[in-house]
């Protein structure tokens, strides 16, 4: 996967490409990451890429050559590549599209900054826009790197284990479960026995279960959609019965 950032602060990227699993991967040949320097397409002795908005209004607009110029450039040094502006007004990112994005060849990110680019280039030089959540940040790098993280675990090698991503939160649609290390009790916490067990069936159904449990109560929304399996519905199932025994005990019966 090649990955190609355009920016008007290049050097963010540096710290980002030499740490972790990110410099593991770029070491070994999984990923490739560039930058190209905005700037560096703008006129003038100050080479400015910023103006303001044509029909008045706060904050500045990207100019649309400076960014043109190196949309060009990217694409000539990864002519495969999807183009895609980092935007609040983007399609939002998820782990279903950072699977997406990892089956393609390459991508070009384009951050924006200000109040946003020149609408031209939204309308002849990009694939399309991206966010990743509802809210405002000064500039899309900080969304470049989320999106180049993200894509790059679920690149074959990256990970190191061939299921590490695919037991991920959201992967299945679920929470991930909770996970425990040495020491085995730590300030009278024990890890559960199940896990101490050696058996894997067992292990298995119990992450399932605990997966299934954080989800519904951290995150009901992912089920509301989901194509609940014959064991979790019976789970579901079991829940509801133990929370009315719960509140008939306490008294509390009926919609009231």
């Amino acid at each position: 996967m090649k990955f190609t950032v355009l920016s008007i602060f290049p050097d963010f990227f540096e710290p980002f490409k030499q740490t972790g699993m990110i410099r593991r991967a770029v070491k070994g040949g999984l990923i490739d990451i560039s930058t190209i320097d905005i700037r560096a397409y703008a006129e003038g002795r100050h080479r400015v890429t910023d103006d303001r908005p044509f029909g008045g209004g706060s904050g500045m607009v990207m100019k649309p050559g400076p960014i043109s110029a190196a949309i060009r450039e990217a694409k000539k040094i990864a002519p495969e590549s999807r183009v895609l502006l980092l935007s609040p007004r983007g399609h939002r990112f998820s782990q279903e599209t950072a699977a997406q994005l990892a089956a393609l060849p390459g991508l070009v990110l384009v951050c924006g900054r200000y109040e946003g680019v020149d609408e031209r280039i939204c309308d002849g030089y990009i694939d399309g826009e991206i966010s990743i959540g509802d809210y405002v940040l000064t500039g899309g790098e900080l969304g470049a790197m989320v999106i180049m993280d993200a894509v790059s675990r679920l690149i074959p090698g990256v990970l190191g284990g061939e299921d590490a991503a695919e037991k991920d939160s959201f992967a299945t649609g679920l929470l991930e479960h909770g996970h425990y290390t040495r020491p085995r009790c730590f300030e009278g916490k024990e890890v559960p026995e199940v896990l101490l067990s050696g058996n894997h069936a067992a292990i298995d159904r119990w992450r399932h279960e605990m997966s299934l449990g954080q989800t519904l109560l951290k995150r009901r929304d992912l089920l509301m959609n989901r194509d609940l399996s014959a064991m979790e519905v019976d789970l579901l199932k079991r829940w509801y019965l133990e929370i009315g025994d719960i509140l008939e005990a306490h008294g509390v019966r009926g919609a009231d």
